[in-house]
């Protein structure tokens, strides 16, 4: 039987082997279909309708996405925008600061309570150990008509009494501050606080919470819960619980009777509140020290006095600064040695890169050197020994090493020593002999870079000495960056634009007129100009024709063209008029707060250009003079400028800004040496020829005013910030200064090398030199 069964089955898969390949893939393909089917089922439902569940439906806890019938009030909601267009458009107001509008706060504030007889003592030492740890530190006083030491912000309650004191103190943080900040941490003035524990203990707290901080204490006959927080030790209050009790505070004065505020305070939050202090939450304890009478705080080596966030009593000045000097070495030994573990795992962990050790960076942690892509970004090092610095500001080959760079450099010397001795002791103990050779460069990535080359001399243990030549390598890292505080200025403000105009420009200041029009008054700029007109000792006399007759009719045209606007124009009539004496005839025409431009005929100013002098003049803090870019001469320098030769160096760029529809732009630079173009304020312009005038007398002023530049008043006879900076949108074209020679030395000079300068880059001034020589060859 099994014979015949075999044979039937044999033949069977004889006849189906064709086709079982189109079986199989129907197979799959229907099998396929299905599983997607099942797939486009499950992503049509809703999957937020089964996660939030409607109102009165049970809610299935077997569902895909386990969210509970509670998280029904989190299902978002699409509000469309819709703006009514029969009523008139109101422009959103924008507060000042994002902060404001997102509703973020700051996270602590201090308050001190001090008194009569230590405002000036021990509130000041407070103030200069933990004041620049904290965004606000404010001092307390019952005296009325206290006088304020510098630095220090002072709120005067005018009632000493201790509970009238602690009320006061705590209604003014709710009103002026109760918006701003998440904790406040009150204090006496006979406490040392060690600032950093105590902003990072405030950083760990959650702030939605009612919490009373402190040193926890019990008050005389009452139990255990009823406890307030020690005030000598300092307490935290948080923003929710100052609110809950701001409006018990008149009750609790007229109720509660206590010859102390602390304890004031705490019978009041336990009367009104049920709330008394701790000394634990979430985790974190607030650790203090009681400090015994006459103990030095050098000896003193408890695990509770290093870990205390807060020591009492301090009883003066003196203890407390020697005090915040054990806490800071405390606090500087701690970030040393957590800076060798991390530098110890990022060298172990350095073997398990692909680079392995040899991509570890010196020092260990910091970045690596700035590695240039082309021989343009290569750092330059800056030689120097200890007498003198051969890289000058001022360009000279050698100058005396003096200031901060003199101080900077002999603080890289002792550090250098200092790391040597302590690496070599006890077998060696070297001293310095002299400077050989110095390097320093700054690298932007990591910070300043020191080589210093030293003769040393070394002494044994046994007493021999020996010369030693050693090179050593150092790096003052970039420390933390911070935010330099700043005046507010605005784009809004009005801008007064000054062109003082000699009748040798006249002719040029009608292209000014055009582009100060397509510039300022086409884009309806808020911005005003007075023409400067100077005339000559001879010019515009009885029979003497007017040289500035094109300029008034063309001011007179653009008044017409574009109304409301109004050109004025001042006349002065001078020999050599310097540019302080014609500025000093400006502004007595206008107010304290007037904006100055003071322009060239060849300034070309623009909406950008007004912006940046709005943004970078401030009243009572900073003058700017850009630096615009002056176009090479288009005699030598064409507009297809040829190759340099080699070794020139690249040729000049382009002016920023160019107009593509000139062609090709003139080449050009940001001409360093002129400073006619400046932005400034009246009222400081007034105040540096204010000071002028008193330092300078009589005929010594009026020599000093043929020979100086409106810039040059702001650097010698202002505590202004000077700042200047390349323009990109000043471009002008080629002209050559007036250089007279009533002006100064150095301006002289500078006139001289301005005009040099600018006739061409190197490339350009080769072939002007070389391409006669060729031709006369040939």
């Amino acid at each position: 039987m099994a014979g015949p069964t075999t044979m039937r089955l044999s033949s069977l898969l004889a006849v189906l082997r064709p086709a079982l390949p189109l079986i199989l893939g129907l197979s799959l393909g229907c099998s396929l279909s299905l599983l997607r089917v099942s797939w486009i089922q499950g992503e049509g439902e809703d999957p937020c309708v089964e996660a939030v569940g409607e109102p009165g439906v049970p809610h299935n806890p077997d569902s895909r996405t386990g969210l509970d019938q509670s998280d029904e009030d989190f299902k978002p909601r699409i509000v469309p925008y819709y703006r009514d267009p029969n009523k008139p458009y109101k422009k959103v107001l924008r507060t000042r600061y994002i902060q404001t509008e997102l509703g973020s706060r700051e996270r602590l504030l201090v308050a001190v309570l001090t008194s009569r007889a230590t405002l000036s003592t021990l509130a000041v030492a407070v103030n200069r150990t933990v004041a620049h740890h904290f965004p606000r530190l404010l001092y307390f006083t019952g005296q009325r008509g206290a006088r304020t030491p510098a630095g220090m912000q002072v709120v005067s309650h005018g009632d000493e009494r201790p509970a009238w004191l602690m009320s006061e103190t705590l209604r003014h943080l709710h009103t002026h501050f109760g918006a701003d900040y998440d904790w406040f941490f009150i204090m006496q003035d006979d406490t040392y606080v060690q600032a950093p524990r105590l902003a990072a203990l405030a950083g760990h707290l959650s702030i939605n919470q009612d919490l009373y901080l402190g040193r926890a204490e019990e008050f005389i006959g009452a139990g255990e819960q009823a406890q307030y927080c020690h005030g000598g030790f300092g307490y935290l209050l948080s923003r929710s619980l100052l609110l809950r009790l701001r409006p018990h505070l008149d009750g609790c004065r007229g109720d509660i009777l206590s010859a102390r505020p602390d304890e004031w305070l705490g019978r009041c939050l336990i009367d009104s509140l049920g709330i008394g202090c701790v000394s634990q939450h979430q985790g974190q304890q607030y650790r203090s020290f009681e400090l015994a009478k006459n103990r030095d705080p050098e000896k003193e080596g408890s695990s509770a006095f290093l870990s205390a966030f807060a020591v009492h009593p301090v009883s003066e000045g003196a203890l407390m600064y020697r005090l915040h000097k054990r806490f800071s070495a405390l606090e500087l030994e701690r970030a040393y040695s957590e800076i060798e573990q991390l530098q110890a795992q990022i060298q172990n962990l350095t073997v398990l890169t692909p680079e392995g050790e040899a991509g570890l960076s010196w020092p260990i942690g910091l970045p690596a050197p700035f590695t240039p892509h082309s021989r343009f970004e290569v750092l330059g090092w800056d030689y120097f020994t200890e007498q003198h610095t051969f890289s000058c500001a001022d360009g000279s080959p050698k100058c005396p090493l003096q200031g901060a760079s003199r101080a900077d450099v002999g603080d890289a010397v002792e550090t250098a020593l200092e790391q040597l001795n302590r690496r070599y002791q006890p077998r060696l103990r070297f001293q310095k002999q002299r400077l050989l050779n110095g390097y320093r460069r700054f690298d932007p990535a990591r910070g300043m870079e020191y080589t210093l080359d030293l003769l040393l001399e070394a002494v044994t243990q046994r007493g021999h000495r020996r010369a030693l030549a050693r090179r050593v390598s150092l790096l003052r890292p970039l420390s933390r960056v911070e935010i330099l505080p700043m005046p507010y200025v605005t784009e809004a403000t009005r801008v007064q634009l000054v062109l003082p105009l000699p009748a040798a420009e006249a002719a040029a200041a009608l292209a000014f007129l055009e582009a100060f029009a397509a510039g300022v008054l086409e884009p309806r700029d808020h911005a005003l100009l007075t023409l400067l007109l100077v005339y000559g000792p001879r010019e515009g006399g009885r029979g003497a024709p007017d040289p500035f007759v094109g300029v008034k009719a063309a001011a007179a045209e653009l008044e017409r063209r574009y109304p409301g606007t109004r050109l004025a124009w001042l006349a002065v009539r001078a020999e050599a008029p310097s540019q302080v004496r014609l500025m000093d005839v400006v502004s007595k025409k206008h107010p304290v707060d007037t904006l100055f431009f003071l322009t060239t005929v060849w300034t070309r100013p623009g909406p950008e250009v007004l912006n940046r002098c709005r943004m970078n003049a401030i009243s009572g803090w900073q003058a700017f003079f850009p630096v615009h870019f002056q176009e090479f001469n288009p005699a030598l320098a064409p507009q297809r400028s040829p190759p340099g030769p080699p070794g020139a160096g690249p040729d000049p760029p382009s002016p920023p800004g160019a107009d593509p529809a000139r062609g090709a732009p003139v080449g050009g630079r940001f001409d360093r040496q002129a400073s006619a173009e400046g932005c400034f304020y009246n009222a400081d312009y007034l105040a540096a020829r204010a000071r002028l005038a008193g330092e300078l007398a009589g005929q010594e002023e009026e020599e000093a005013l043929e020979g100086l530049e409106v810039m040059d008043v702001f650097l010698r006879f202002s505590g202004l910030h000077l700042f200047r900076a390349v323009e990109p949108g000043l471009v002008q074209k080629f002209s050559l200064r007036d250089c007279s020679p009533r002006l100064s030395e150095e301006l002289y000079h500078r006139c001289r090398l301005s005009n040099l300068e600018g006739l061409g880059g190197r490339a350009q001034l080769a072939v002007a030199l070389f391409e006669p020589e060729q031709a006369n060859s040939t």
